[in-house]
């Protein structure tokens, strides 16, 4: 059965490697993968959105509208201005951590993220609001989020990627002096998922 995974964050937030992450664990298990991304035109700062569609006879980078099995979300704007991808019955996880935009720090205007939190609690029946500061802070780096969300996503069973195929992949694909810190990152987010 195929799968689909969008991932949405901001510039710096790691949203390309986790997508990497999730591809090479599909094609390891013999899925055709294929991945598209958008980068903001920030490096830091803009939005970032990449698909990953894995399984059989893959034609299309791209999620349709209503495909998606998982919307990995490393903050919530982000989340909702991509939840028209989602699937019904599909899952949300997002972290609750808001990224204040440029345009609303010019402007003086406050952006905390919880009206987002709020919308997507109404509008996702499948929800996991995660608390990536902590998960970071008890991983040591803030540059881990994307591993513990992403161990958060596993869990959820909507991808058919195990926590194994995800240690797999970060002990091959990552750099050794960031392994341990890495795997212990998606065991938190994995504990945080149950």
């Amino acid at each position: 059965m195929n799968k689909n995974c969008l991932l949405c964050g901001v510039g710096g937030q790691g949203v390309v490697l986790a997508s990497k992450l999730i591809a090479y664990a599909a094609m390891d298990k013999g899925l055709d993968v294929r991945t598209t991304e958008t980068i903001g035109m920030a490096q830091r700062g803009g939005s970032v959105v990449s698909h990953v569609r894995m399984g059989k006879h893959i034609h299309s980078p791209l999620i349709p509208f209503g495909c998606a099995d998982v919307i990995l979300a490393f903050e919530p704007a982000e989340a909702v201005r991509n939840l028209p991808y989602l699937r019904e019955g599909g899952v949300v996880v997002v972290n609750k951590k808001a990224v204040k935009p440029v345009t609303a720090t010019l402007s003086g205007s406050s952006y905390d993220g919880k009206e987002m939190l709020r919308y997507l609690e109404e509008h996702v029946s499948r929800l996991c609001i995660v608390d990536g500061t902590e998960l970071c802070s008890k991983a040591g780096s803030a540059k881990v989020l994307n591993v513990a969300l992403l161990g958060v996503a596993v869990t959820s069973r909507a991808l058919d990627i195990t926590l194994s195929d995800m240690e797999a992949e970060i002990q091959k694909r990552v750099k050794p002096q960031f392994v341990a810190m890495n795997l212990k990152a998606l065991s938190l987010g994995a504990e945080a998922a149950r």
